[in-house]
């Protein structure tokens, strides 16, 4: 039996980052959604949260998952779920993009906290400035064109 311990922080936003997860009741339904399905699909989702316009989640890969695999279909099915359900009433989709990074063992009840925390967060720092901040942090920088 093989054993793998690999730990990501995985963030989306919405399509154009429309604020289209406005409300509290609004994310915890979605996310809540997000945690069942990544369950049924043998998933490691340890927590997910966000704000208006994004979702942070703990995700720990299986040996034959990969992060994008795991975005797809996290992603994907809950904008067909949000849509079928009409609980946003335009049009939903997420960004096709996503931002991930590996996570120590050490750090994960400061991610857990964090991602936990993400009203307070967002009440103090944009979306825009928190992935600026990550881009500087990890030396990432974006591609213009």
């Amino acid at each position: 039996m093989s054993w793998v311990r690999i730990w990501v922080h995985m963030v989306f936003s919405t399509k154009n980052r429309e604020p289209f997860l406005n409300s509290k009741e609004l994310r915890s339904k979605v996310f809540r959604h997000i945690k069942d399905n990544a369950k049924e699909k043998d998933i490691w989702l340890d927590c997910i949260n966000g704000y208006h316009d994004h979702a942070h989640c703990l995700v720990s890969l299986g040996r034959t998952q990969s992060i994008s695999q795991v975005g797809q279909l996290s992603k994907g099915e809950s904008s067909r779920w949000i849509n079928k359900t009409g609980i946003i009433k335009r049009h939903f989709n997420w960004q096709d993009d996503f931002w991930a990074v590996s996570v120590s063992e050490s750090h994960l009840d400061s991610l857990r906290n964090y991602i936990y925390n993400q009203e307070a967060h967002h009440k103090k720092k944009t979306f825009s400035t928190e992935i600026d901040n990550f881009m500087k942090k990890y030396g990432w920088a974006l591609i213009q064109g």
